[in-house]
């Protein structure tokens, strides 16, 4: 027998990957050190914490890239 979950949509896109810093360091190829001072700043993309552990979703780091190339262009106009 099917799920009959009400209210759940099967048709959703997954939830977005979770990146550990030191993960999503490698993905933007810069130094977690770099990472850290962006959090600290609140210049980078988004992140959270979820006990002790600082994670970024990595939607939110594609989302973040392409505003900071978006923001290049635009300068270079």
């Amino acid at each position: 027998m099917p799920d009959q979950t009400p209210g759940r949509d099967h048709t959703a896109e997954p939830p977005s990957e979770l990146l550990t810093i030191a993960e999503a360091a490698q993905l933007l190829r810069a130094p977690v050190a770099t990472l850290r001072y962006w959090r600290h700043l609140g210049t980078g993309p988004a992140s959270f914490r979820l006990g002790r552990r600082v994670l970024y979703r990595s939607d939110d780091l594609r989302a973040w890239v392409d505003a900071q190339h978006g923001q290049d262009r635009a300068g270079r106009s």
